[in-house]
């Protein structure tokens, strides 16, 4: 299979025909698609196929068990709501196509190569991102995760049940972790560092420490024609306060912040919210500058009877800094480049697996967008940056 073909068999999976985006959402039918579309292209080159207990999957060229540890290439498929194509994907596509250019080069590898898919990496549906690599080494509690919820109540356990897998079986699974000596993500860069190079492929250097917070407002419900604007308690009136308050934190304290889901009780269009709950991603170069706005907003929604919670948090994850020389070298000086994107090689570092990132050129510099775009020559570009990394990692 070629990328170009592999592409086009993805590209349906999920897709909404009035956006143009993607909702590929962990433990769905579209997810089951993806996972099929996975198995299918790893049988395809005979490659052996294992699922983790957390969930993800794994295609080995070779036996990690008898040869391991080996080096693991790929990246996650599924996506934000109305996200786009190259989000995921385009590191799991690349991965399958730099193994049929080794092998096209009559490469024989000097140990196991693998191919992963990180299941749940965005987050979408439960709230907490990377769940599959959290899970899988221990940061993210197998109960805790369970009984996470999605916007329609169903617990992350019985959407597995649902998916007919054993979820009681979800844990840390330090056997799988330990077939992997080298992690390798590529991914579609989510900025303009690449496009204002004018280079096709990067480095990942770090990525920053970033949160995920939830916001709880209490309000009073009440008619919306008949309540006197003195008597009521909108909890709206104190979201919007603490929306311009996270932008104006995170311009002085050189963060982002980002308020991008809502959801407010009764909901209807003429009732006052007697609750409002929202959800605050607040990322920085440092993580002092991240907690002090966080630190702000905490003290303003308490100003208003509300509270703000802590549902996950990754502090500044270096990567492998030897590894991170050697592949910006062996790739003719690519540049290096932070992020302020989190990705399942951030949890792997964090897990003491000495791993990489290389990034592909992003004209748009737009992500998690239907306007997200690589250029094929850039994709395939990456593919041979890919495919020349993993020649030098398991000779």
């Amino acid at each position: 299979m070629t990328f170009s073909s592999m592409w086009a068999d993805l590209a349906p999976v999920g897709r909404d025909p009035r956006s143009g985006g993607y909702r590929r959402f962990a433990w769905t039918g579209e997810d089951a698609t993806l996972r099929e579309w996975f198995d299918g292209e790893a049988q395809r080159r005979g490659l052996d196929v294992t699922l983790d207990r957390a969930g993800n999957q794994w295609a080995w060229w070779g036996n990690p068990d008898a040869d391991g540890p080996g080096i693991v290439i790929g990246s996650h498929l599924d996506s934000v709501p109305d996200g786009g194509a190259f989000d995921g994907p385009l590191g799991v596509v690349s991965s399958f196509a730099a193994l049929d250019a080794l092998r096209e080069q009559g490469f024989t590898p000097g140990r196991p190569i693998a191919v992963a898919n990180f299941g749940d990496e965005e987050g979408a549906r439960f709230g907490i991102a990377c769940a599959g690599s959290r899970i899988l080494t221990g940061v993210l509690d197998a109960d805790r995760a369970r009984g996470l919820t999605d916007t329609d109540g169903v617990s992350m356990a019985e959407a597995i049940t649902r998916a007919g897998r054993d979820a009681a079986a979800l844990g840390p699974d330090p056997e799988a972790l330990r077939r992997i000596e080298t992690f390798v993500e590529l991914h579609v860069e989510q900025g303009r560092g690449l496009a204002d190079r004018d280079r096709a492929v990067a480095v990942g250097s770090e990525i920053w420490p970033h949160g995920r917070w939830r916001l709880d407002l209490p309000g009073e419900a009440n008619h919306a024609g008949t309540t006197r604007l003195v008597d009521r308690r909108d909890p709206m009136l104190a979201l919007a306060e603490f929306v311009l308050a996270a932008r104006s934190a995170a311009t002085r304290h050189g963060t982002v912040a980002t308020c991008g889901k809502v959801r407010i009780d009764p909901g209807g269009v003429n009732a006052i919210p007697s609750h409002v709950t929202a959800w605050l991603d607040a990322r920085g170069a440092a993580t002092a500058d991240v907690r002090a706005v966080v630190a702000e907003l905490t003290e303003l929604a308490a100003g208003h009877g509300g509270t703000v919670a802590e549902e996950s948090w990754t502090g500044a994850t270096p990567f492998d800094t030897a590894l991170t020389a050697r592949l910006a070298a062996l790739l003719d000086d690519a540049p290096v480049l932070a992020t302020g994107a989190g990705h399942d090689a951030g949890i792997l570092a964090t897990a003491g697996i000495a791993t990489a990132m290389l990034f592909v050129r992003n004209p748009t510099g737009v992500s998690h967008s239907p306007a997200e775009f690589a250029e094929e020559a850039d994709c395939l570009d990456g593919v041979r940056a890919l495919t020349r990394v993993v020649a030098e990692l398991a000779r």
